[in-house]
């Protein structure tokens, strides 16, 4: 037997070819649009590819079926149920199609999709046991198939979850322990929620440390798989429709037409978005007033799927012969809209620096003064949620990337906006769309929140917040049965648990106190990315008794 996987890290992706030695006959399993690696190999190891089967309706990429069926005539496959504008066979739960020695096992897998299957594969059709199976995005590594992804068109998460309940306990966890485990995604991927890094795994081993997969009843699996997913990216439902339909097929060595500034500017004014590839530290310091910055090196396709519309118009700006590797990524999530490319845009500038714009970075002590300076100051957090609820900027506006173009109307235009995400990719991807839209003075914050939760915290001695002026306040952030039992004199008790910098009524600064300075440093590191000059007292109440200051005993 051959067995080829294939990862697309940028979209998480794993695909796979799989041939018989002895007849050369062979099939693809979920292959990536851009066809030629697939090609080559089988040319190279004498294969015929007869055969390319997807696992379900993807979302989250343009898969290659047709492509593959115009090189090679294969035919094109998908679990029963399965409805397409072009020719395809389905086939039936426990279908079994032969290479030659090699045997696959079609396994009807619905949860994430209701047409998902998995493969089941013999290296010999008398082997007692299956050498491995291809989960699709039914069972991952770490995770099951996400079934929250089709309820625009009619279907409910709680259904798809329930059907994914059986499905991976019925007909994936009868099978042997030692069964290998080749999923279609990775880490990374948008489809589920804990995806681990490892390519491939065992039944066992999955049985054994996959959350979802424990002993649970259908009710608490339904809870688990449907809670804590992220927003789903804008291209996803336009990818999912696209897949199912006739469309264009992609030739991945097509050149990319280069422009001249003065054609960009009619494409722009025409409704076309430039997409700038660049790093955002390069993108910052000069661009073409209006581009949008998503950088080649991170997750580029999904996050241009995010700020684009489904057959927008795309001039690409990339650093020097990258121009054709953005046109391949966009074109894998079926954006095939991409018109030209204006090359060397630092030369441009200097000759047309009336066309020149710039993107304002702050770093996290930055933003801090920018909350004391500048009072309505707009602050637009663009993670997803189930980071958010780790912690955000205190009156920040939770907008996840892929509904930012559908939410612009909920934010002002008018006031000075700061953006920030994780690390700092996707806000300027976000920052620079805001700009693009008219939005006047918009940041990002260098670093994202990572940066922000890294803040320098100034402190104080006990001794000195003792010796305090009286226009200092003094803020308790323990429990209200930890104050009673003895605080500070004059301390108010605001504590971390539901603390809110606008409930901190102080017109200078701040120094904050808890039992020994850690829930304290927190609590100022809030207060002071919402503006307020605090300070953390070093040791808390600990260190205050034993310098042998003054305790109050009792409520507030």
């Amino acid at each position: 037997m051959i067995f080829r996987q294939y990862e697309l890290g940028c979209l998480s992706l794993f695909s796979y070819l799989i041939g018989d030695e002895t007849t050369g006959r062979a099939i693809v399993v979920d292959p990536q649009r851009d066809v030629s690696q697939y090609l080559a190999d089988a040319t190279a190891l004498g294969l015929t590819i007869e055969r390319v089967i997807e696992t379900h309706f993807h979302a989250d990429f343009l898969s290659g079926h047709l492509e593959l069926a115009a090189a090679t005539g294969a035919t094109i496959t998908y679990g029963a149920g399965a409805r397409a504008d072009f020719p395809i066979e389905t086939l039936e739960d426990r279908t079994r199609l032969s290479l030659g020695e090699v045997v696959l096992e079609v396994r009807a897998t619905p949860g994430h999709t209701p047409e998902s299957i998995s493969i089941v594969v013999w290296e010999r059709a008398d082997d007692p046991e299956p050498w491995g199976v291809l989960t699709g995005d039914t069972l991952f590594i770490g995770d099951v198939g996400r079934p929250d992804l089709l309820t625009s068109i009619g279907w409910t998460a709680d259904d798809l979850a329930r059907r994914l309940y059986r499905s991976v306990r019925d007909q994936l966890l009868t099978l042997p322990d030692a069964t290998r485990v080749f999923p279609a995604h990775g880490a990374g991927s948008a489809c589920g929620k804990n995806l681990g890094t490892a390519t491939e795994s065992t039944i066992g081993e999955q049985a054994a440390t996959n959350y979802a997969l424990q002993p649970m009843s259908e009710e608490d699996f339904v809870e688990a798989v449907t809670q804590g997913q992220s927003v789903a990216p804008l291209y996803f439902a336009f990818a999912a429709d696209s897949n199912r339909r006739e469309r264009a097929l992609l030739d991945d060595h097509e050149p990319v037409p280069r422009l001249t500034v003065e054609e960009v500017l009619d494409l722009q004014r025409d409704g076309a978005m430039v997409i700038d590839g660049r790093p955002s530290e390069i993108f910052s310091s000069g661009h073409l007033r209006g581009a949008v910055n998503v950088g080649l090196d991170g997750r580029f396709a999904e996050y241009a799927g995010d700020v684009l519309r489904p057959g927008q118009s795309v001039v690409l700006v990339t650093e020097a012969g990258r121009e054709e590797e953005a046109r391949i990524r966009l074109a894998r999530i079926g954006f095939d809209s991409v018109v030209g490319a204006l090359e060397d845009v630092g030369a441009v500038l200097m000759l047309r620096p009336d066309l020149a714009g710039t993107g304002a970075r702050v770093t996290a002590d930055e933003l801090a003064s920018l909350r004391r300076q500048v009072p309505d100051l707009q602050i637009v957090d663009v993670r997803n949620p189930g980071e958010a609820e780790g912690g955000t900027v205190a009156g920040a506006v939770v907008m996840p990337l892929p509904n930012l173009l559908d939410r612009l109307g909920e934010l002002d235009p008018a006031r000075p906006t700061v953006v920030y995400c994780a690390g700092g990719y996707r806000s300027s991807a976000a920052a620079s769309l805001l700009r693009a839209r008219g939005f006047g003075s918009v940041a990002d914050v260098f670093g994202g929140y990572a940066a922000l939760e890294e803040v320098d915290v100034p402190t104080v001695s006990v001794r000195e917040a003792f010796d305090r002026d009286p226009a200092v306040l003094l803020v308790d952030v323990r429990e209200e049965s930890e104050y009673a039992e003895g605080h500070a004199g004059g301390a108010e008790l605001h504590p971390l648990s539901s603390l809110l910098p606008s409930d901190i009524a102080a017109s200078g600064p701040v120094h904050v106190i808890c039992r020994s300075g850690n829930r304290s440093g927190t609590a100022t590191r809030v207060l002071r990315t919402a503006g307020i000059d605090a300070y953390n007292v070093e040791g808390g109440m600990l260190a205050w008794v034993a310098t042998g200051l003054p305790v109050v005993v009792g409520a507030r």
